[in-house]
C-alpha cells in the first residue's frame, strides 16, 4: 500500500476545527524519532530523520499534504463545563494508513497558538514532551490502546511556565483525536444534525460494525462504554493514574491520550493521586471507574436527541449503558487481573481474590509492579519469591494458599505458569523517579537516559535490573503537573 494522507475529519464541516499554521521556531533540533513507527505509518523516507522531517515536525514547513487543523471540543474539567476549549497548542497534520490499512492522525502539540488557545502560549516544555513521548510508547509496547510518539524535537526558544524552560513540540499518533468532549461541543453549538455527522463518521471510523445495528447510535454508546471499561481496568492493572480525565480527555476510540500530570503507583495506595491540580483527589487510582462512568453520561447526555425522539425514552435507553458500565467495568478488570495471576477461565467469584490482595498490599505499602513480577518467578512453590516482600508474611500466607487452591482447580506445570505470568506482568515500569531523572538529563544536553528507557521499553515484559529499580527512600509526595 502507497502512502496515504487525506484530512477526512475536515468533512464534518467548520464547526468542528479552525484552519491554524504552525507558528515557525528558530533552531529546532532532534530529540527522539520513532522510525519503527514511522515505517508502520509508511512515513515518506525523506521525511523521517531528515532535515525535510526537522522542519516538518518542528511546524518550521508544511507539506502539500498536510492540512495543519485546530479541533475544537467542550470539557467538563474537574466536573466544572468549559463550553468552548479545543486545540489550544496543537495542530492536527494530516491523517495516514498504516501498512494494515488503519487510519490514523498526525498532530503536533506545542504548535503555536490557535483561537482556542485561552491567552496561552501554545507551546509545550522539553520536560512534558519526553514524558508523553516515554511514557505513551512504554504503554504501547505493554498492549494498551494509547496514542504513541512519531518524533520529538526542541525549538531553540524558551517558554515560561513558573521557570524558564527550554520549548519542544511532539508528534502524536492516535486512532482520531475525537473526545468525548468533541461530542458534547456538537451539542451545545451545533445542531442535531451536526451530532448526528460525528456520530456517523465515529461509527464509521471506529466502528463500522455498527452501522446495521436497529439502533446504530445506543449501539455507539455502548461500544464507546465498553471501549472505557477495557481501557480503565488495563490502567488499573498496571497501576497507572492519568491524572486529569477531564471529558476533553478521553476519546471514544478508548485511547489512552493526553499524558499531562500522569504517573504510575510505586507503594500500592488506592488513593494515590499525583497531580498537583486534583487537590481534592477527584481522579486518584481508585476513582478512575467512576468517573469514566461519570464522563459517559456527558457523552449520553450529547446523545440523546439521536437515541429517541421522545427525550424520556432516550434517557431510559441511555440509562441502560450507564446502568451496565459497572458490570462492564469489573468484567474488564477481572480479565486483567486473572491474567496477572495466571487463574484459568476467570469466575466473578475470583473478585474477592482479586480485591483482597489488593487489599494486603495497600495495608503493607508493598511495591504494585514488584510483588506481580516476583510472582511471576519460577518456583517449587507458585509465587513464593513475593513472600519476602512481606515484613508481616502471615497475611501474604493466607492469601497466598487462598490463590494456590484456585489455581489447582487447573493444574498447570509450575514453570509453564511462571512463563505466563511474566509475560503478564512487565518488568519494569516508567517509574516516576527515573522519568524526572532522564528529563533532568535532557535539559543539561544529555539525551542519553532517555534513548536507553526507550530501547528497554521494546521488551517490557524482559528483567532490567536497572529500570526496575525501587526508587530511593527520600522520593516521596511525588507531584506532576499539565505542562501548560
Amino acid at each position: 500500500m502507497a502512502f496515504t494522507a487525506e484530512l477526512t475529519y475536515r468533512s464534518l464541516g467548520p464547526l468542528f476545527y479552525q484552519t491554524v499554521a504552525p507558528t515557525p521556531v528558530s533552531e529546532p533540533a532532534w530529540l527522539l524519532f520513532n522510525e519503527a513507527l514511522a515505517a508502520e505509518l509508511q512515513w515518506p523516507e525523506e521525511a523521517r530523520q531528515t532535515p525535510l522531517g526537522l522542519g516538518y515536525f518542528s511546524g518550521n514547513q508544511l507539506a502539500p499534504w498536510m492540512q495543519p487543523t485546530a479541533l475544537a471540543y467542550t470539557g467538563h474539567q474537574f466536573g466544572s463545563l468549559a463550553p468552548r476549549l479545543g486545540d489550544g497548542r496543537a495542530l492536527l497534520l494530516t491523517e495516514v494508513l498504516s501498512q494494515n490499512g488503519q487510519r490514523f492522525d498526525v498532530q503536533l502539540k506545542g504548535a503555536g497558538p490557535t483561537p482556542f488557545s485561552r491567552r496561552g502560549d501554545g507551546r509545550a516544555a522539553l520536560g512534558p514532551v519526553l514524558r508523553e513521548y516515554l511514557l505513551s510508547e512504554w504503554m504501547a509496547a505493554v498492549g494498551v490502546r494509547t496514542s504513541r510518539a512519531l518524533a520529538a524535537v526542541t525549538t531553540g526558544e524558551a517558554i515560561y511556565r513558573d521557570t524558564q524552560v527550554p520549548g519542544a513540540v511532539l508528534t502524536r499518533v492516535a486512532a482520531s483525536h475525537i473526545r468525548i468532549g468533541t461530542f458534547q461541543y456538537a451539542s451545545i453549538h451545533g445542531t442535531a444534525s451536526d451530532v448526528k455527522a460525528l456520530a456517523d463518521y465515529v461509527i464509521a471510523r471506529h466502528y463500522p460494525q455498527l452501522a446495521t445495528e436497529a439502533e446504530p447510535y445506543l449501539a455507539l454508546l455502548r461500544a464507546i462504554a465498553a471501549a472505557q471499561a477495557d481501557l480503565i481496568a488495563h490502567w488499573m492493572s498496571l497501576g497507572f493514574v492519568h491524572g486529569v480525565m477531564n471529558t476533553d480527555n478521553m476519546t471514544v476510540s478508548g485511547e489512552t491520550i493526553d499524558y499531562g500530570p500522569c504517573a504510575f503507583i510505586d507503594s500500592f495506595n488506592p488513593n494515590a493521586c499525583f497531580s498537583s491540580i486534583d487537590t481534592q483527589g477527584r481522579y486518584a487510582y481508585r476513582n478512575q471507574p467512576p468517573i469514566a462512568q461519570w464522563n459517559l453520561a456527558r457523552l449520553a447526555e450529547s446523545l440523546l436527541v439521536l437515541l429517541d425522539a421522545d427525550e424520556q425514552q432516550a434517557i431510559a435507553k441511555a440509562m441502560t449503558v450507564l446502568n451496565d458500565f459497572p458490570a462492564m467495568y469489573q468484567t474488564a478488570r477481572l480479565q486483567r487481573f486473572a491474567a496477572k495471576l495466571g487463574l484459568q477461565s476467570p469466575l466473578e467469584s475470583d473478585l474477592p481474590l482479586i480485591d483482597d490482595l489488593l487489599n494486603v498490599l495497600a495495608e503493607q505499602q508493598i511495591d504494585f509492579t514488584l510483588f506481580f513480577r516476583e510472582l511471576s518467578r519460577a518456583a517449587a512453590t507458585p509465587g513464593a519469591a513475593a513472600r519476602a516482600l512481606f515484613a508481616e508474611d502471615a497475611a501474604f500466607d493466607a492469601w497466598h494458599q487462598r490463590w494456590l487452591n484456585r489455581l489447582a482447580a487447573n493444574p498447570i506445570n509450575p514453570a509453564e505458569l511462571s512463563q505466563q505470568l511474566l509475560q503478564a506482568n512487565p518488568a519494569f515500569i516508567p517509574r516516576n523517579y527515573r522519568i524526572e531523572q532522564i528529563i533532568e538529563s535532557a535539559l543539561n544536553g544529555d539525551l542519553a537516559p532517555a534513548k536507553a528507557f526507550v530501547k528497554a521499553s521494546q521488551t517490557p515484559f524482559v528483567d532490567d535490573e536497572y529500570w526496575a529499580a525501587l526508587p530511593p527512600a527520600d522520593f516521596c509526595d511525588y507531584r506532576t503537573f499539565c505542562g501548560t
